[in-house]
């Protein structure tokens, strides 16, 4: 088995699928590499048991076999090559031979046949969909997705797809975030729950691509075929909890602000705010907005007053500022509206303009018991 391939062609795509590969794995083979060659077509793999990964790469080739390469080792290789090809032949001595144009270097190789097989799905549903709204519903949703582990659903993003648009949403009990799409359909309603480590992956490869990506899903497993590559992951088990019953239907009390200006207010209040509560206090009265925040154990205390639109009547409410920050950040509006009704029902946010026709993001955050 020997092909020849461009040193930084191979390491950009190796890098991508050595997102995949965890630090400790609990199998050997886990940490290598899976590459698999077919004459000019030499597919990559990498695989943590619940997602794994391949890219398919043209190289100069006239043979066929599959190999295992240590991950690290390769990379930590690759990282120090110029722009050159590489020529690599599997000895007879178990070692695979790197040659460039400088030198030789010789790795252990695992045989590629120990490698754990990706899973086939079996009858998928089917939705395509465009790589960048699909990174934009990740990235504005994944942040509020919760890291508990008693409650593996809140852990990811809930994906639901409908003939009416697709929905993305996630929440860790204390914030909720769901993104819509209506100018996207799918062609037969399905719902799962997708784990982050898969979405951030997808985040990262996606960001910048106008391509069409197949997203195929059954109970079990979700794939995603896009360009030469292809993810497969596990989905989360369990019933997502309804969240259409926590975000409040009514509510009176509207305040429009500017972004920027909000979101920088609340970050230099929240420094002075305690350390473990991280509450902030908003008071609006007429057309202005009072925000507060005081440390009693170590006799902090700030305050801003900004002037705003708002509609309703004159309150008090309590937010953690590190969610409320969050939430400022991931939007990319240059105003942004906050809806409450009463001091201990949730405040929506929503943005004002900066959204794409069809798009829509409502996030919720839940208000902190205020101590007076």
């Amino acid at each position: 088995m020997k092909f020849i391939v461009s040193s930084t062609y191979l390491l950009k795509q190796l890098q991508v699928l050595g997102g995949v590969i965890n630090s400790s794995n609990t199998l050997p083979i886990l940490d290598n590499f899976l590459f698999e060659l077919d004459n000019n077509h030499l597919t990559v793999s990498a695989s943590d048991l619940e997602t794994t990964m391949a890219s398919t790469l043209d190289v100069e080739s006239e043979s066929k076999g599959s190999v295992a390469i240590p991950a690290r080792l390769l990379l930590d290789t690759l990282k120090t090559f110029p722009e050159q090809p590489l020529t690599f032949v599997v000895e007879d001595n178990n070692t695979i031979e790197i040659s460039s144009n400088h030198g030789k270097y010789a790795l252990a190789y695992a045989d590629g046949n120990e490698f754990p097989k990706a899973v086939a799905l079996e009858d998928p549903s089917k939705t395509v969909i465009t790589g960048d709204i699909l990174a934009t519903a990740i990235s504005k949703t994944i942040f509020a997705a919760g890291n508990d582990d008693l409650r593996p659903v809140m852990s990811g993003v809930f994906f639901q797809f409908s003939t009416e648009g697709l929905t993305f949403v996630a929440t860790d009990a204390h914030k909720l975030v769901k993104y819509t799409r209506e100018d996207v359909k799918a062609n037969q309603v399905a719902e799962f729950i997708m784990p982050k480590k898969p979405l951030n992956l997808l985040k990262g490869i996606l960001a910048a691509s106008d391509d069409e990506i197949a997203i195929e899903y059954n109970d079990s497993n979700a794939k995603f075929t896009f360009e030469n590559s292809v993810l497969i992951c596990r989905l989360i088990d369990g019933k997502y909890p309804n969240y259409e019953a926590v975000i409040p239907k009514e509510n009176p009390n509207r305040l429009v602000i500017d972004r920027n200006q909000f979101l920088n207010s609340v970050r230099r209040v929240s420094i002075f705010s305690n350390k473990t509560t991280h509450q902030i206090r908003l008071k609006i009265a007429g057309a202005e907005l009072n925000i507060s925040a005081e440390d009693i154990d170590y006799s902090n205390k700030a305050e801003e007053r900004l002037t705003c639109d708002y509609q309703g009547d004159d309150m008090q409410i309590g937010f953690n500022s590190r969610f409320l920050t969050e939430m400022l950040n991931n939007l990319n509006s240059d105003e942004v509206q906050l809806e409450m009704s009463m001091p201990n029902r949730a405040g929506i946010l929503t943005p004002v303009d900066g959204l794409d026709p069809g798009e829509q993001v409502t996030m919720l955050v839940m208000p902190v018991m205020l101590n007076n």
